[in-house]
């Protein structure tokens, strides 16, 4: 595997990790995550880095298989510039049910 590539696969581990950090002391529960500001703005972040590492693996290899790969990107571009038009209930939705499988598939790709 390309070295940048296993790099930024590691930045999107890395970035899954944090975001599950948070909610160690506080509770996994969405109306919970509505109303902590520091906690979306946190999840918001590392779902951008996640998406701008998925954008920079598809510009080396366009044939890179991830699933929702595109969509990734997508999220990240519409937080960084449709700031004012993230929805709550779509970041909540990546968190609970995408990021564990994009976890799943990025360690496999590792051999983790």
């Amino acid at each position: 595997m390309d070295v940048d590539v296993k790099a930024w696969l590691y930045d999107m581990l890395n970035a899954i990790s944090e975001i599950e950090s948070f909610f160690i002391d506080i509770p996994k529960d969405f109306n919970h995550y509505k109303s902590d500001l520091r906690t979306k703005r946190a999840v918001e972040r590392n779902i951008e880095i996640i998406g701008e590492a998925m954008n920079r693996i598809l510009k080396k290899d366009n044939s890179f298989t991830i699933s929702n790969s595109r969509k990734l990107v997508d999220v990240r571009n519409r937080i960084i510039h449709g700031y004012d038009s993230v929805s709550d209930e779509i970041i909540w939705g990546i968190v609970i049910r995408h990021l564990p499988l994009l976890q799943e598939e990025v360690e496999k790709m590792l051999g983790e």
